[in-house]
């Protein structure tokens, strides 16, 4: 699959750094299905569609991972 050769940038007012996305290593978040792929960058955790690389991806601190993960486990963003 095809890397985004785009760096994230950093956002006014947004507390994570800089972090060149270029050569991570993407893999699949839902054991090969869906459309979310997660890489280990830096400390942080990136995030983005697998479907549209190229898109902006969302960082997470660990602690927000966690959160994040515990709050999908709970089925915090299932539809109703």
């Amino acid at each position: 699959m095809a890397e985004s050769t785009t760096p994230q940038r950093t956002l006014a007012g947004w507390d994570k750094p800089e972090i060149d996305l270029t050569h991570a290593d993407w893999q699949s978040g839902s054991q090969g299905r869906g459309d979310v792929q997660i890489a280990f960058v830096e400390g942080f955790i990136a995030m983005r569609n697998a479907g549209k690389p190229g898109s902006p991806s969302l960082i997470f601190n660990p602690g927000e991972w966690r959160a994040f993960v515990l709050g999908a486990r709970d089925g915090d963003f299932d539809l109703t």
